[in-house]
């Protein structure tokens, strides 16, 4: 029999009866035979000696504006530091030359705004998150805000601190190379309009306003660049061209008319002998959701989902062997034993890449303390999250929850939606895509290339609502987002191919090269 997850284990034990067995998810067929081979795109040639020398001059002040920003608190979900930080970020792009920058009001978190007008035929949108993950209790070597230097084992020197990954290290990184480019040559290849937010960690509800406010603007450009980290401990690179997207929400159940329990407050616990109970109503509900496996229980949610195109295939057969290859080591690192439900590492790899999720974050109700304190709450919550795929919507697919939870009778459980967009992707073909390809090409990498990854960010306001290409890249490693010790690879051990803040400031000057030159040659907007 298969093992279950933890959650499922422990909510099938509070049932008196598990819910039905669904049947299995459908299989995800790959019939292409073909595999992307990312070497026949040709290393790009372009060499920038001067800005490269620049770069290496200012290497301690370069690394002083990454500890700059990582000391500057940014915690959207708990409101520290963001306005400070949008400030910071907003005064560093009017430093650099940008000509017009604003803070961009919204119903939360501020957006920031800056162009910079290079007077090239063409412009890339840079998209920015300034907020970072809340800050762990323990587990941490140093002070989290500290951006302090530590040596770490196997890595070399390393910036460790919330931010210093994800994404505060590598987009001052690129502004570095920015400045480099600026300083020695005067200006970039193109112009530039950074679009940041500060609720990316908080599932990026009111972006779609920042970007509203300059719509016009961002229709006349032609593609979207995100920095980032891309290289694992061995060195070796990474490359995605899409997104998951999400839907994030709660569930509640509450004492009520309807179904009993108190209604104002919790109560003494024996008295379980004479109410209801939310908590039990909650769990039961959840119960509804998925098989006793954890597989997905609620009808028609996947009837939306499109199967991979043929050039997801293609991507797919050409970077399996290195995921079967890792296969140990990875799950290492996540600390399991086996994927899903005893999937093969093709099958797990297959539904990361195509399937979709329903995954419960959080459970919530009563005493969690240590020790004994004997209660019967009024109230429990569940947040949950399901990560979507082409041609899924969070619309469609609340929808579904509701109607599941009422066909089984819990039409009293309250859903409460938090977050949720589109998942959203850019063709290999497209030519920012290969100008990428090409620069990891010229530094010898040959990045796997997944069609997307599991995570979710709101790349679909640029690839839906405003039809432009986007990819992320870049040099340098880093781990530990959202958990303590988050850090940077900032200088090497002398035996390590992962790239020093040097070498991927560099890579970032290749890259906007590579990215106006593919643009130069590219087919018109429109035609």
């Amino acid at each position: 029999m298969p093992r279950r997850s933890p959650l499922s284990c422990l909510l099938s034990a509070l049932l008196l009866a598990a819910p039905a067995a669904a049947a299995p998810p459908p299989k995800i067929v790959i019939t292409e035979t073909a595999a992307f081979d990312a070497t026949s795109v040709p290393a790009y040639t372009g060499d920038y000696a001067d800005v490269y020398a620049y770069l290496d001059a200012h290497s301690a002040q370069n690394l002083a504006q990454l500890q700059r920003w990582v000391r500057q608190p940014s915690i959207s979900a708990q409101n520290k530091g963001v306005k400070e930080m949008a400030e910071l970020l907003r005064a560093d792009l009017q430093g650099l030359g940008f000509r017009d920058t604003a803070l961009v009001p919204t119903s939360g978190h501020p957006g920031v705004y800056g162009y910079y007008d290079a007077g090239a035929e063409h412009t890339l949108v840079v998209y920015m998150m300034y907020d970072v993950q809340p800050i762990e209790p323990t587990g941490w070597k140093v002070d989290a805000f500290k951006g302090e230097l530590v040596d770490e084992p196997g890595l070399g020197k390393v910036l460790m601190a919330r931010g210093a990954t994800n994404q505060k290290g590598p987009q001052r990184a690129f502004l570095n190379a920015l400045e480099a480019m600026i300083k020695v040559r005067g200006k970039p290849p193109v112009n530039l309009i950074v679009l940041a937010e500060g609720e990316e960690e908080l599932g990026s509800p009111h972006y779609p306003e920042v970007v509203a406010k300059y719509e016009a603007q961002l229709r006349k450009a032609d593609g979207v660049f995100f920095p980032m980290n891309t290289q694992g401990r061995d060195g070796q690179a990474s490359m995605f061209l899409g997104v998951k997207g999400i839907l994030y929400f709660e569930l509640e159940a509450r004492g009520n008319d309807k179904t009993g329990g108190s209604q104002k407050s919790e109560v003494h616990g024996s008295m379980a002998a004479t109410l209801d109970s939310p908590t039990w109503r909650l769990v039961q509900a959840l119960s509804t959701l998925t098989t006793a496996d954890g597989e997905i229980a609620v009808p028609g949610y996947r009837d939306a989902i499109r199967p991979p195109n043929a050039e997801e295939q293609r991507l797919y057969n050409g970077l399996i062997g290195k995921r079967e290859q890792d296969a140990a080591k990875t799950l290492q690192v996540l600390g399991a034993s086996r994927w899903k439900n005893g999937r093969s590492v093709r099958e797990a790899v297959a539904s990361e890449l195509f399937d979709t999720t329903l995954n419960i974050d959080g459970l919530v109700a009563g005493y969690t303390g240590e020790g004994v304190k004997t209660i019967l709450p009024h109230r429990a919550v569940a947040k949950v999250d399901s990560r979507l795929v082409p041609n899924q919507t969070p619309e469609q697919a609340l929808a579904l929850i509701r109607k599941q939870l009422d066909a089984q009778g819990f039409d009293d459980i309250e859903v409460r939606q938090l977050s949720g967009y589109p998942p959203a992707q850019t063709s290999v073909d497209a030519p920012l895509s290969r100008a990428a390809l090409g620069t990891y090409r010229k530094y010898g990498l040959t990045p796997t290339i997944a069609p997307r990854i599991a995570g979710s960010a709101p790349y679909y306001v640029f690839t839906q609502t405003l039809g432009l290409p986007m990819i992320s890249g870049g040099l340098g490693h880093g781990s530990g987002a959202h958990a303590p010790n988050e850090y940077m690879v900032v200088q090497p051990q002398a035996d390590s191919k992962i790239a020093s803040l040097a070498q991927a400031e560099r890579f970032y000057v290749d890259l906007l090269y590579a990215l106006s030159d593919a643009l130069k040659q590219a087919p018109a907007k429109g035609k």
